[in-house]
């Protein structure tokens, strides 16, 4: 068996040695042309002076483009084509692109790109999500509303009732590779290379740019050095302005961001602001809630509406939530455009119900988790013959159906009960809760505090045609198997685990099956790689492809043993039949010499999903992943600086595919979203300046940031909904385990003040934010 082993990473080797060659690293035609933007420097205005003749004798410069040097703008947007390659006379942020200089070397574009003399009219510019609701200026007519029961009467009725308002800041992507794109002009289209996780909406964009059938546009990714979702649409512009150029000039064209300027004009994680009002008894229990998320979107469309609509589908996490109203507002801004960041809105959305419930253990002055697990959905499931059932809370009744999420879809798979139980003793949490508060009420400087939080997370893109995926394989004549599908490298492991389901399936060691570049002229109309989908679509799709192989295989021995297909066995590099045994490479070459076809395209659809995201109904996923988190927290209340000191986690991915990469996931995931909670914070300045746009000014956490002590198990329980290998996705859910350490840290500042106020600590949790919630828990503030 080749599913389940926790192999290396397949590029790791030539990884560690810098051998691993990225978008950058291809060499290029000699005569290649380097390409940079000029960029707005303000926030919005109309352009009334454009004068490029310095940009133009610039040294090196060979082309300069406007918007007025095409009949049509090409489109750069990933939804409603609201987004030019260049500015047709109006900038909305700084850092929108003007116009398009191509050069012999980068640094020379470069240059020149800062020699244009520009003068605008200004316009008000909406910064901020208050401005845009003041001014209604949003991408669509009015907010998206999804209830279920009725919520205002359910809070008028409850006994108890909690309300509050708080910041969920955004993040920034940080690939270790920038972004970047080449484009190589062929006599029958277009060649390009792109550090994208979308390669099919690159060949679609630049196919519409040139004014060309896609099948003359093909587009190669070998792998890119970190995605986050930042390459799900950001690329299109690179890929689109290289192509424009090639085509113009017959020269190969590249182009590159420098790291400033890849901060200034790519898109962050939506920031949001959440408002909420519940109702609720004595306990904790929830009766009825209402959200308002105002989401800062930018200044197009981008993906905004889905990432808005996962926000929503998050916002229940593991609570059942009979009565509730969730109303999103998608503000339009004069700011970079919002897009995909790891999570999908969904980390956005979670943490809105994981504050309201610890809002709400302080109000009633219970234990966190005990609130948590009261308001669990019921786990209607049997365990196990004779065990009876599993209840989400002492008066749930045997045998009851499942429980209903906000958007209506049953929960048929919660397993949060055991799986939050198993982790509150293996990490010793009850007794090291009562360990610290004998801690804090000793020591007036250092105080510290922990937090166990769940994860339920939804698994499917929302968009019900993205489910679906394309596979090839070919079997060579000398038992060499060759492995390309539509799913992207973007260091996640995602080769080596397809490759481990197509070794599985033939019975052969992993390291037979080569692994190819994502290339759009071999796998057709592919999926983005994202909402944690990669494995789940493109493993299922290439185990179909070795399946259709393997069976023709099986039926040449059988017609060669006067036996049946069904008799033949793949295992240990070899096919066992009739009591013989031939060697897989033996076998290949005995079946080409038949005249067997040992090549397959597969495909793949995902099943039970439909989805009805205006009036939020349906069931939009196909699964959900759960997990759980311990995060330990110290603070010092004379400056704010804090530690996570040990997170324990424990995750659910089925039957991994490959525990060591899951292993590395998780804990990636986790300080990840630790990071985007407590150190990573944008600024932008009142003209709409992004002022944290460099690693000199935004902080991501560093290796001296994880957690000390840093425990991480897999929950190791198959899939009950028939996925590759009954696995689970593993890319997204983990990062919201981070949200841990920003409530152990709301944990540690109330044990500053005397129990009475809720320290309403907005993300990220910066230490100036912590300073500033500790000293109004003193009574400074």
């Amino acid at each position: 068996m080749s599913i389940g082993k926790p192999l290396p990473h397949d590029s790791a080797p030539i990884q560690v040695t810098g051998q691993a060659r990225y978008t950058d690293d291809i060499p290029l035609p000699a005569g290649t042309l380097h390409l940079a933007f000029g960029l707005s420097p303000i926030a919005h205005g109309t352009i009334t002076a454009l004068d490029l003749s310095a940009v133009r004798a610039a040294p090196g410069v060979v082309m300069v483009l406007t918007a007025q040097d095409f009949d049509e703008v090409p489109d750069c947007s990933p939804s409603t084509h609201d987004e030019p390659l260049l500015s047709t006379g109006e900038v909305h942020f700084v850092g929108q692109p003007i116009f398009l200089v191509a050069a012999e070397t980068h640094l020379a574009a470069r240059k020149a790109a800062r020699l244009a003399r520009m003068e605008f009219a200004d316009l008000p510019a909406l910064l901020t999500v208050e401005d845009a609701l003041s001014a209604n200026s949003r991408f669509e007519q009015g907010p998206i509303i999804w209830t279920k029961g009725d919520a205002a009467q359910a809070i008028t009725n409850a006994p108890h009732m909690v309300e509050g308002e708080f910041e969920v800041g955004g993040q920034e992507h940080f690939y270790l590779e920038g972004q970047v794109a080449a484009a190589l002009p062929q006599d029958d289209g277009m060649h390009v290379y792109s550090s994208t996780q979308h390669p099919t909406e690159i060949q679609h964009k630049v196919a519409h740019a040139l004014h060309l059938p896609m099948s003359a546009v093909r587009v190669e990714v070998r792998r890119m050095g970190g995605g986050f979702g930042g390459k799900e649409s950001q690329g299109n512009a690179l890929a689109i302005a290289c192509a424009v150029v090639a085509a113009r000039t017959g020269r190969p064209a590249k182009m590159r961001y420098d790291r400033d300027d890849d901060m200034v004009i790519t898109g962050k994680r939506h920031d949001l602001k959440i408002r909420y009002r519940a109702g609720h008894d004595a306990q904790g229990r929830i009766l009825g809630v209402e959200f308002t998320h105002l989401m800062r979107c930018g200044w197009s469309q981008d993906l905004s509406l889905a990432v808005a609509d996962r926000a929503m589908l998050t916002a229940d996490n593991c609570y059942h939530l009979p009565d509730i109203r969730i109303e999103s507002h998608r503000l339009k801004t004069n700011t970079c455009s919002a897009t995909a960041y790891r999570g999908f809105g969904g980390p956005q959305g979670m943490i809105g119900i994981e504050r309201l419930v610890d809002h709400i253990a302080f109000a009633v002055g219970r234990e966190p988790l005990e609130v948590r697990r009261l308001n669990f959905y019921r786990a209607a499931e049997p365990t196990g013959p004779g065990t009876g059932h599993r209840y989400g809370g002492p008066h749930s009744p045997a045998n009851a159906a499942p429980q209903t999420t906000p958007y209506h879809m049953p929960v048929e798979d919660f397993i949060a009960h055991e799986l939050v139980a198993e982790l509150e003793k293996s990490s010793n949490y009850t007794a090291r809760k009562a360990e610290i508060a004998a801690w804090n009420a000793k020591n007036p400087i250092l105080k510290r505090g922990i937090a166990l939080t769940p994860v339920k997370f939804g698994i499917s893109f929302t968009l019900t045609w993205l489910n679906q995926a394309g596979a090839l394989v070919h079997v060579y004549q000398d038992g060499s198997i060759i492995l390309n599908h539509g799913g992207t490298e973007m260091g996640q492991g995602l080769n080596q685990k397809v490759a481990q389901v197509v070794a599985d399936v033939f019975g052969v060691d992993t390291s037979v099956v080569k692994i190819t570049a994502t290339d759009t002229a071999k796998v057709p109309n592919t999926s983005a790689t994202a909402a944690s989908s990669g494995s789940d679509l493109n493993g299922m799709a290439a185990r179909n492809a070795a399946k259709t192989i393997r069976a023709r295989m099986a039926d040449f021995l059988a017609d060669r043993h006067q036996t049946t297909a069904d008799k033949v066995r793949f295992e240990g590099g070899e096919a066992h039949v009739a009591g013989e045994s031939y060697p897989f490479a033996k076998l290949a070459s005995l079946a080409y010499q038949a005249r067997v076809s040992l090549s397959s395209t597969g495909f793949y659809a995902t099943p039970k999903i439909n989805w009805d995201r205006i009036n939020g109904k349906g069931r939009p996923f196909f699964y959900f992943a759960y997990g759980a988190a311990v995060s330990e927290v110290v603070i010092d209340t004379l400056t704010g600086e804090n530690r996570i000191l040990r997170t324990d986690i424990l995750h659910d991915t089925g039957n991994p595919l490959n525990p060591a990469i899951d292993i590395g996931q998780i804990e990636g995931a986790y300080v990840q979203g630790a990071g985007w909670l407590t150190t990573e914070e944008l600024v932008w300045d009142a003209k709409g300046r992004l002022t944290t746009h460099a690693p000199s000014t935004y902080k991501i956490p560093a290796c001296s940031d994880r957690p000390r002590i840093f425990n991480v198990a897999l929950w190791n329980q198959p899939n009950r909904e028939d996925s590759v290998g009954r696995s689970k996705a593993v890319g997204e859910p983990p990062f919201m385990l981070g949200i841990s350490a920003f409530l152990a840290l709301r944990d540690a500042i109330a044990a500053c003040g005397d129990g009475r106020r809720y320290p309403a600590l907005n993300a990220p949790a910066t230490s100036e934010r912590v300073l500033m919630a500790v000293r109004e828990q003193q009574g400074l503030a």
